[in-house]
C-alpha cells in the first residue's frame, strides 16, 4: 500500500495495523509521490522487567557496578575542534555550515 505523508499523519494507527499485519506500507511526499520511508513490523523482545534485573520492575542502584571504568580523561574539556563538530561547525569561523 501507498500513502502520502498527509495521510500517515492523519491515519498512522491504521498504517501501523496494516504493516503489523504483514502488508507493505510505503510513505511518499510530495507531487510526484517519490518514496520516503516504509513501514514494517516490529517484533518485541519481551517486556524489560523480564530481565532477572528487573525483577520487581525497578532498576537497581549499582546496576552495571564493577563492569567498566571511566577514566580521568572522560572529566577533561573537549578540544575545540570536538566542540565545534558536536555544534554542528566545522569551520574556525563557527558559521553553522557543515560542508
Amino acid at each position: 500500500m501507498e500513502a502520502t505523508m498527509h495521510q500517515a499523519k492523519s491515519q498512522l494507527s491504521r498504517l501501523v495495523k496494516l504493516a503489523n499485519e504483514g502488508e507493505e506500507v510505503i510513505l511518499t511526499r510530495g507531487r510526484k509521490r517519490m518514496p520516503a520511508a516504509k513501514l514494517v513490523p516490529f517484533e518485541p523482545i519481551g517486556e524489560v522487567t523480564a530481565f532477572p534485573a528487573f525483577k520487581n520492575g525497578k532498576r537497581p542502584i549499582g546496576l552495571y557496578k564493577g563492569q567498566f571504568e571511566i577514566g580521568p580523561e572522560f572529566f577533561e574539556p573537549l578540544p575545540d575542534e570536538e566542540i565545534a563538530l558536536w555544534e554542528g561547525r566545522n569551520d574556525d569561523k563557527g558559521s553553522g555550515k557543515i560542508s
